[in-house]
């Protein structure tokens, strides 16, 4: 990232202030990254107090040692570039075909959204809150997604590109979540960004030849950023057993459908991306939603069942229907419109009965705590 940003950790540091500060005056992809669709990255805010009054000593002995694994900072130095990443680019970029150019594009300034978006939430929370434990937590999260969006955004330069995250923070629309959602939908993103860069690290390191950009070897420890801010909301949520029951299995399930479905559908306009790493789009997001499964059992008590066959022809009815959403919107007009409610129409009836495919119930294990295996 931007060597203007600093790499403090207190609790008064502002890391949104920061890494604005460092990329102002770039060529822009931001009227890309403002746009608001289903498929996009978004913003969002929540109920301030509400996180003030967060009580974690129920799990006081695991949150002290992942604070102290915050504090340790084993990534202080990981997000610059090398020489070898300058060397590695010359010799790669020329190869990218102008079809991979822009889907990699895409990709770049989607993830820089996502973790921008990360920094956003984190940093207003930090601000808002005077409850140490959760103010502690959210400089530390807001520092590292402040590393990850500026990587990133030094990544999208390289194609005379960046996102004017000043810009970007002004216009983009903002969504309320209560906590509660926060907690599903955060966890569940930070826990399927480690999955979807492992899994992408993993067949890289076994199939070099196939890694067309030198930002894929850094996806490794930048993904253990993301494991460990899905451990934080999953100690917030066993601290808070009640929403873990009840009705809020139905809010859970429902998350954790959406989040999948959205994977879906937007992976598969990148298929090329996907191809160029030596992957299928489907097999890839599989993958994905089979990883993100086993490590959810440490805090969700249900889980959908990926190989259901319902389950399945729902994520291609979905995707089918995206594709048609977007024929819609270029044809415009009146029937463009009348063929875009009947897509909304169709994808509320199939998301139903998705949400009807039975899923798999366990106990929460004892110990809170996983390590990034995978």
């Amino acid at each position: 990232m931007s060597t203007t940003t600093e790499d403090r950790t207190d609790v008064e540091t502002d890391h949104v202030a920061l890494l604005m500060d460092g990329m102002k005056n770039t060529e822009t992809a931001t009227e890309r990254a403002a746009k608001s669709t289903m498929l996009t990255p978004r913003f969002y805010t929540t109920d301030f107090k509400a996180m003030d009054a967060l009580d974690v000593s129920p799990v006081r002995a695991e949150w002290d040692r992942m604070m102290a694994e915050y504090e340790g900072d084993n990534n202080q130095d990981h997000f610059k570039r090398d020489a070898a990443f300058g060397e590695e680019l010359k010799v790669l970029m020329p190869q990218l075909s102008p079809e991979l150019r822009q889907e990699f594009m895409d990709f770049l300034i989607s993830s820089c959204t996502s973790e921008f978006s990360g920094c956003i939430l984190y940093n207003e929370i930090r601000k808002n809150v005077s409850n140490p434990d959760i103010k502690q937590l959210m400089a530390y999260m807001a520092r590292d997604e402040s590393r990850h969006a500026g990587f990133i955004n030094q990544s999208l330069k390289d194609f005379n590109l960046g996102i004017d995250l000043g810009s970007l923070k002004r216009v983009k629309a903002y969504t309320y979540f209560k906590p509660k959602y926060i907690f599903y939908a955060t966890y569940l993103s930070e826990k399927i960004g480690y999955a979807r860069y492992i899994t992408i690290f993993r067949q890289l390191e076994r199939h070099p030849d196939k890694r067309f950009h030198p930002i894929f070897r850094w996806f490794e420890r930048w993904c253990n950023d993301e494991f460990r801010h899905g451990e934080s909301f999953a100690l917030m949520m066993r601290a808070q057993p009640h929403l873990l029951a009840g009705v809020n299995k139905l809010w859970i399930r429902f998350f954790i459908l959406a989040v999948y479905a959205t994977m879906y559908v937007r992976d598969h306009t990148r298929p090329m991306l996907h191809e160029a790493m030596g992957f299928k789009s489907t097999e890839y997001d599989y993958e994905v939603f089979r990883i993100t499964s086993q490590i959810c059992r440490q805090v969700f008590p249900v889980e959908v069942d990926i190989d259901h066959p319902t389950f399945r022809a729902c994520m291609d009815r979905l995707l089918s229907i995206s594709l048609a959403n977007d024929r819609a919107v270029a044809r415009g007009g009146v029937v463009g419109a009348v063929q875009r409610g009947v897509c909304a129409a169709k994808a509320f009836f199939t998301f139903g009965r998705l949400f009807l495919v039975p899923v798999k119930q366990h106990e929460l294990p004892k110990d809170i705590r996983l390590d990034p295996v995978w």
